[in-house]
């Protein structure tokens, strides 16, 4: 018996199993720390004590031993017990864990209970990597491992059972156990011998070294010690216990070394699986007694470390896929060549014709009555007034014009034509327009007049990369019967080009001096601004300037296909025009003839010239009455010097009386007559003339001045600054002269009575211009032609009050002008959505720049960036990576400036015309501007940069990533476009816009450290569209990334939170940043809607 408890004791003395590496922060075996005592007067265990109470615990006198080869303090007589060991001589196993370190309770009871995650006898061995997170600093805990491998790496621990069969038997029901723990810095080894969870005795393993080895079946492990001690607990088994025998001596005496200790795994287990342990005096006594070549145990061992230390860990070497870099970038380069290629294909491809459009009867009848059923419209106005910033530009303004009319609005420049049509059109001005206006009788509300009208601007507004078919299209598809076919839209497009001489051009583009051609000319482009207003055959049609910049015939036929539309379609249609040639003026039906915004003359046409007879200023026969009218207004609106007379050439004899101003009008059709008998009749008649008195020039005179009388050069100038003269102004010879005052007299134009005086202007009142155009402004108020006009405007209003409609402004405009029912907005928004394609592909330039830069510095940014590594450079690189990347998407937003400036104007005036919804518009501009333009290219880039930089290598990191960085773009775009809409002028939008983008800039977290702002500016991190993009960014990549770095020598292991901290991010803030994100997203694009909506609105 003797025998065998000695080979089973010294057996499992030199059994050393499996060593686990210690943690970052490791336990020494011995410690001396005082603070573990209780004593605080170490020298009172010396002060006299009763003779029957034993003395106390005192490792510093012989009596008194620190089991476990453990310290004893010198200063107070106490052991430093090793961990897992506990009691004033270190005999009792201590419960809990290893992480509780000098707070663990000693065992109470049979057995230890540990804590969640720990095992052993005295609780030492690791069993999870959660169980070590409190071995390590707190900025490690996500990187601890219980390593349970057999390999010691700093101070690991075992728990091993004995499992030789005759030794178990001899113990029968009593477990042999052991514990093992070794230290690699002080090379040794200590282990504990257990009998059913009691100590039996204690070894020290000095001098020791071990080594691993790996193939691809096993793996083996060794120890070997060259110096072993051990000690018995006295009172123990096997050391003296009752009915126990006691090796003390045996192992003072025989246990001496050297040992060894192996271990072997072997893949998917095996019988050789476990450990030996050999010793040759423990040996020979194992293979004499039980047969058995030596101590065989199975050990389970726990060290808690950091991954980083883990044996056969290798920091990770950045490897960077260069075949999906390459596959990346090639797909990449193939997109582009594809919509290059789309782009060529589109622009190039022809206008393909599929002969002529053919409609059922029934479509025909259809399309003719939707066109032709409207409620004809007569427009009645009254003392219609403007005035702008307290200047009177209109003034009293009557007239009238009935359906199937064309009312013609002439007068000089700057007599107020355009600004009179403005308001007859009910457009928004900025002045404040008072009168009363009617249509058929009845007051009707602004939008519901305009929306039966139509009007053509002076200067064209469109797409000039749409050609002329398109841009009629367009107008016909968003403004016809949305009951119409798309067919007879086509045909009715088809027709009016047809009309205006525009069809051979149809398919050439609008153009532009700053895009890639000129385009068509002026006059075709006018002509195009009419035909987009002619195909909706509107009730009331007005134009500013129809003819401008066209030739006399191209002018002639814009004017007829007016009167067609009058005549055919009972249409209404007004519009001013300047200096008409003759067979132009023969097609007007009503005039107004305006002089500084007053009324020269309002009513018929026909009735015109003999008004004008009537009031002795008569048109000679053959020559343009509208340029003599204009004239007329010109003359007497110029301001009279009462100190001047008209100076006639010495020996002419004029009837001064008896002259018109129509004579300045038709002075080139009189043939020229030799100079030579007028230099007589002045010869003559000079001695006998007497002088008169000088007057005051009346306006009969001053256009025979401007006839008769030769100027200096300087005299000229003034002249010509002050009035207009028409070709008929020029100087007259005096025999021509003479000649056309015999034809006046013989034509019988009646002269003024001779006791008239010319000159006796009526008193300046208010309204009144102070010049000799109150006398033609006072002529027509007094005259016939405006008796009558009053008169129909009080018998067209009284008619709709007798029917039934007061003149309000309450009442359907179905009722009364029929207006057409336009196409829904899903409809509105497809056809813009086409348009503005067509736009963007056949302007590609800004797409594909956007698309060319995108790849080129997606490579130029990765080659810099390429594979960024685990140090702190890396972590500063990928701070700079971020910050670069951001500050060029937001920066490069701000084309969203430029695209949409030019788009300005043509929006305003085609939302006044009613092509479209706002919101309409608005989505197709979304979609093809910040799809295109804002989110391919960062998506472009972002793919290209991830796997080039080496950023975390994970499809859930990369999809974030990617997330970011498209609501950034978005978020920015946004804001740039809400910018681009509400300030209209272009540098100080670009200024606006860079501020912007530098204040987000600021508060990003990269050029201020967020915990140094101020308290009370904390909130404007809240409106950086950077903070949130980059703090998004630099989390997802390095919330759990591990940065290690060697500095003076040393490994310094660095998480990547808590330097992400140390800047002022919230590593929890990832999704926050998303929503933070989205939130800009939205609230700008409602924004921009809003500004579109509400703020761009027409007002001249």
């Amino acid at each position: 018996m003797w025998q065998t408890v000695c080979a089973t004791a010294a057996v499992v003395l030199h059994l050393l199993p499996h060593t686990v590496s210690a943690a970052g922060q490791t336990q020494q075996y011995y410690t001396t720390n005082d603070a573990l005592l209780s004593q605080p007067n170490p020298f009172g265990l010396f002060e006299k004590r009763p003779e029957d109470c034993p003395p106390c615990f005192n490792c510093n006198l012989d009596d008194f031993v620190c089991l476990q080869y453990a310290n004893c303090t010198r200063s107070s007589g106490k052991c430093s017990c090793p961990p897992g060991f506990g009691g004033e001589d270190c005999s009792a196993p201590l419960c809990g864990s290893l992480a509780e370190g000098k707070d663990r309770a000693p065992r109470d009871g049979a057995e230890c209970e540990c804590s969640e995650g720990w095992e052993g006898i005295n609780c030492n061995v690791c069993k999870t990597n959660d169980a070590c997170r409190a071995m390590l600093p707190p900025v490690q805990a996500d990187d601890a491992v219980c390593y349970r491998e057999g390999l010691v790496v700093n101070e690991n621990y075992q728990m091993c059972d004995i499992t030789n069969r005759k030794i178990r038997d001899q113990l029968k029901e009593k477990k042999p156990q052991a514990t093992f723990s070794c230290n690699a810095p002080r090379n040794d080894c200590n282990f504990q011998f257990w009998v059913d969870h009691i100590e039996s005795f204690y070894c020290a393993l000095e001098d020791c070294d071990w080594t691993a080895q790996a193939t691809a079946a096993h793996n083996t492990t060794s120890y070997k010690c060259q110096k072993v001690k051990c000690s018995c607990v006295p009172g123990r088994m096997l050391c003296g216990a009752e009915n126990s025998i006691d090796i003390t001596d045996f192992l003072d005496q025989e246990i001496k070394g050297p040992a060894s200790f192996t271990t072997v795994r072997t893949e998917g287990g095996s019988d050789s699986d476990g450990s030996k342990f050999s010793e040759p005096a423990m040996n020979g006594l194992i293979s004499s007694v039980f047969g058995d070549e030596s101590i065989t145990l199975q050990c389970h061992s726990g060290e808690c470390l950091s991954k980083l230390d883990v044996p056969g860990y290798q920091r990770p070497v950045k490897k960077i896929n260069t075949p999906l870099i390459a596959g990346v970038i090639a797909g990449c380069a193939l997109f582009i060549v594809a919509v290059i290629l789309l782009v060529f294909f589109l622009s190039r491809r022809s206008a393909r014709r599929h002969g002529p459009i053919y409609l059922s009867n029934d479509e025909e009848e259809e399309n003719a009555k939707l066109l032709a059923d409207h409620k004809p419209a007569a427009l009645y106005f009254e003392n219609a007034s403007y005035n702008l910033k307290g200047k009177q530009i209109l003034s009293g303004i009557t007239g009238s014009v009935h359906p199937g009319e064309l009312l013609a609005i002439m007068g000089a420049s700057g007599a107020g034509k355009t600004s009179f049509l403005d308001i007859l059109a009910r457009k928004r001005k900025r002045g404040m327009v008072s009168g009363d206006f009617w249509l058929n009788g009845e007051k009707v509300g602004d939008e519901e007049f305009r929306s039966a009208t139509g009007f053509v601007d002076q200067d064209d507004t469109m797409l000039a990369t749409l050609t002329v078919h398109e841009t009629i299209l367009d107008s016909a598809l968003l403004r016809l019967p949305k009951e119409m076919s798309v067919a007879a839209k086509t045909q009715k497009a088809e027709d009016v080009e047809r009309q205006l001489g525009i069809y051979h051009i149809r398919n050439q583009q609008i153009g532009s001096e700053e895009g890639n051609g000129r385009g068509i000319s002026g006059g075709e482009k006018r002509r195009v601004g009419i035909a987009c207003e002619l195909v909706t055959s509107p009730s009331i049609l007005f134009l500013d300037e129809p003819t401008s910049g066209l030739d006399a015939y191209n002018a002639f036929n814009v004017v007829e296909c007016l009167v067609t539309l009058v005549k055919t379609y009972n249409r209404t249609v007004v519009f001013t025009i300047h200096q008409p040639r003759s067979n132009i003026v023969a097609l007007f039906d009503q005039l107004i003839l305006l002089a500084q915004g007053r009324t020269v003359y309002s009513g018929p046409f026909d009735k015109c010239q003999s008004y004008f007879d009537s009031i002795g200023y008569a048109c000679p026969s053959g020559f343009n009455i509208a340029d003599y009218l204009v004239d007329l207004t010109m003359h007497a609106a110029a301001p009279a010097d009462p100190e001047e007379d008209v100076q006639y050439p010495e020996g002419l004899d004029v009837d001064r009386r008896s002259t018109t101003a129509g004579s300045t009008m038709a002075v080139k059709s009189i043939p020229s007559v030799s100079n030579i008998s007028i230099g007589n009749s002045v010869a003559s008649r000079g001695e006998s003339e007497r002088p008169k008195p000088k007057r005051k020039t009346s306006i009969r005179q001053q256009q025979e001045r401007q006839l008769f009388t030769r100027k200096s050069t300087s005299d000229g100038a003034q002249n010509n600054a002050a009035s207009l003269r028409s070709e008929g102004d020029s100087v007259l010879g005096d025999e021509e002269r003479q000649h056309w005052v015999k034809m006046s007299k013989q034509q019988g134009y009646p002269p003024p009575p001779i006791d008239e005086d010319q000159h006796d202007l009526p008193p300046s009142m208010a309204g009144t211009t102070g010049t000799n155009l109150d006398l033609l402004l006072t002529a027509y108020q007094n005259s016939d032609v405006a008796e009558t006009l009053r008169d129909d405007i009080n018998t067209a209003s009284q008619t709709a009050t007798t029917n039934g409609h007061a003149n309000g402004t309450n009442g359907s405009t179905a009722k009364k002008t029929n207006a057409y029912n336009k196409p829904r907005i899903h409809t509105q928004i497809a056809i813009l959505c086409r348009r503005t394609w067509r736009n963007l592909y056949r302007n590609p330039m800004l797409m594909l720049t956007h698309y060319a830069i995108a790849i080129l510095l997606a490579v130029f940014t990765g080659i810099l960036f390429y594979g960024l590594t685990f140090d702190l450079a890396g972590f500063q690189n990928r701070l700079g990576f971020f910050f670069f990347m951001l500050a060029l998407f937001g920066f490069s937003t701000l084309t969203s400036l430029t695209v949409f400036a030019p788009e300005r104007l043509l929006f305003v005036r085609e939302r006044a015309k009613g092509y479209y919804h706002p919101f309409a518009y608005y989505l197709s501009k979304m979609i093809f501007d910040i799809v295109p333009l804002r989110l391919i290219p960062p998506l472009i880039m972002g793919v290209i940069l991830y796997p080039m930089t080496g950023l975390v290598p994970a499809w859930a990191e990369f999809f974030k990533f990617i997330l970011f960085i498209l609501l950034f773009n978005l978020a920015a775009a946004t804001i740039v476009l809400f910018i681009g809409i509400c300030v209209k002028n272009q540098g100080v939008a670009n200024l606006l816009g860079v501020l912007v983008m530098l204040f987000s800039l600021l508060f990003g977290g990269f050029l201020l450290n967020q915990n140094t702002i101020p308290k009370a500016g904390t909130w404007l991190q809240s409106l950086s569209i950077f903070h949130y993009a980059f703090e998004g960014l630099i989390v997802n990549e390095a919330r759990y990334l591990t940065l290690v770095d060697n500095q003076y020598g040393l490994d310094i292991t660095v998480p990547g939170s808590a330097i992400l901290s140390s800047f002022g991010f919230n590593t929890l803030a990832l999704w926050r940043d998303v929503i933070g994100l989205s939130v800009y997203c939205g609230v700008f694009l409602v924004l921009g809607y809003l500004a579109l909506h509400f703020f761009l609105v027409e007002r001249r």
